[in-house]
């Protein structure tokens, strides 16, 4: 089964370290959540992991290789990592039929994938009109068409309404009980909660933690208070000294 692997990863641009010796497993069969502050490195990890960034040094291996040497790459990983790079001026259905011949798929298969993100109704509607949610969805239809072994998501919840996250969380869940593997970016850490099986938090570049998201948090602990602790300074000053609060916090092994 496809997995990432992270082995001694480090990139610098000039003299800021963007990702220190990152070594860790992304494993199939589970949804995984990339956290940390901003600018602790996730998004340069998950695009050195793509081959959009050349490593300074070590490598990130999918499926047992580098991204660039898979022999159908978007076959094997689909990823959404900003959700724009739409052509205004074009329909939703067309956008998807070109990146259906660079990924090597029937065109029926944009149809296939249109339903399962919700958007036949508005895939006649040029991109220019799309709301925030629809191009999230409709960047998310262009992953799905190559039925990949991995999908790599950074903030997919971002412009989508209550709805359209639990239909969002539904589906990361089915993808990786089929086998796959799940990996996700996101702030929206109660939404993370309700996710994810393993959290690899990130904090200057550097691994801070990863493991099953039960065995982050402590007894009456949130994944957001389990975060704040990691991410806070050793002596315990700051946010990472916020108390528990239940109605402000989703705890993991409740209803998802």
């Amino acid at each position: 089964m496809a997995m990432i692997e992270f082995r001694g990863l480090t990139k610098r641009f000039g003299e800021v370290l963007a990702v220190d010796d990152l070594t860790v497993d992304v494993p199939a069969g589970q949804v995984t959540g990339i956290l940390g502050p901003n600018g602790a490195g996730k998004s340069t990890a998950l695009r050195l992991a793509l081959g959009l960034l050349r490593p300074t040094a070590g490598q990130v291996l999918v499926s047992g290789r580098p991204y660039a040497r898979l022999p159908r790459p978007r076959r094997t990983v689909g990823a959404v990592l900003d959700g724009e790079g739409f052509h205004p001026g074009r329909t939703g259905r067309d956008h998807l039929r070109i990146q259906a011949r660079l990924v090597g798929v029937p065109l029926s298969r944009t149809e296939e994938v249109l339903e399962g993100v919700g958007l036949t109704a508005q895939a006649g509607r040029r991109v220019g009109g799309y709301s925030l949610g629809m191009r999230r969805r409709l960047g998310l239809a262009a992953a799905l068409l190559g039925d990949p072994q991995v999908l790599v998501l950074d903030e997919p919840a971002n412009g989508l309404d209550p709805a359209q996250i639990a239909w969002l969380r539904g589906l990361l869940r089915d993808t990786a009980a089929q086998g796959r593997t799940v990996v996700v970016s996101s702030h929206v850490l109660g939404e993370v909660a309700r996710t994810v099986d393993r959290v690899t938090i990130l904090q200057d570049g550097r691994l801070r933690w990863a493991g099953p998201v039960g065995s982050l948090t402590r007894p009456g602990e949130c994944l957001e208070d389990a975060f704040l602790r990691v991410t806070s300074p050793a002596d315990g000053a700051g946010s990472g000294a916020r108390a528990t609060s239940p109605a402000r916090c989703w705890s993991p092994g409740g209803p998802r």
